[in-house]
């Protein structure tokens, strides 16, 4: 070996823009080549000293060195089943316990401003007034949603529930 290439530094200033090329053919793209070259620099920087004693081309050694080292991660993610595409997959919606209750399902059936009148008067017990001012409408409007709402509520649920009236 040269003496120029005799320091550790000097050598990966030399040696890095051609050790990048080769990790770039070895794992197929730059970005895995710069974390093999660090892996494979790391190591043999910490025995710099046993590599230039034991090697007559320490360029050699650390080329080997790297193939070594994707080899040994390669055989670590062969386990992976790696695709080009990304399948669909939902997260598992959180299982709603009244999903198949006859109310809920009557009641999701309603038309927006009678489910939130009926939900605001029943579910959160808010007053008429308060109902009104809530959604902006009059004390009259909220009543006549709440009723329609309750009729149809009973008419849903007696034929859910094979026309028993438990209301």
């Amino acid at each position: 070996m040269s003496d120029e290439l005799a320091d550790f530094g000097e050598f990966v200033q030399a040696s890095l823009p051609g050790l990048l090329r080769y990790g770039h053919v070895l794992t197929g793209n730059p970005h895995d080549a710069a974390d093999l070259v660090q892996t494979v620099l790391e190591k043999v920087g910490s025995r710099w000293a046993h590599v230039q004693r034991k090697t007559a081309d320490p360029l050699a050694y650390v080329r080997r060195a790297m193939a070594n080292a994707h080899i040994s991660r390669w055989r670590r993610l062969k386990r992976e089943s790696l695709v080009a595409d990304v399948p669909e997959q939902r997260a598992a919606a959180p299982v709603d316990p009244f999903e198949h209750e006859p109310l809920w399902q009557a009641l999701r059936e309603l038309p927006p401003r009678q489910r939130a009148v009926i939900v605001l008067r029943y579910y959160e017990g808010l007053s008429e007034a308060e109902i009104a001012s809530s959604l902006g409408v009059s004390t009259g409007t909220v009543k006549s949603q709440a009723s329609k709402a309750i009729a149809t509520l009973r008419t849903k649920i007696g034929t859910i529930t094979g026309g028993r009236d438990d209301w």
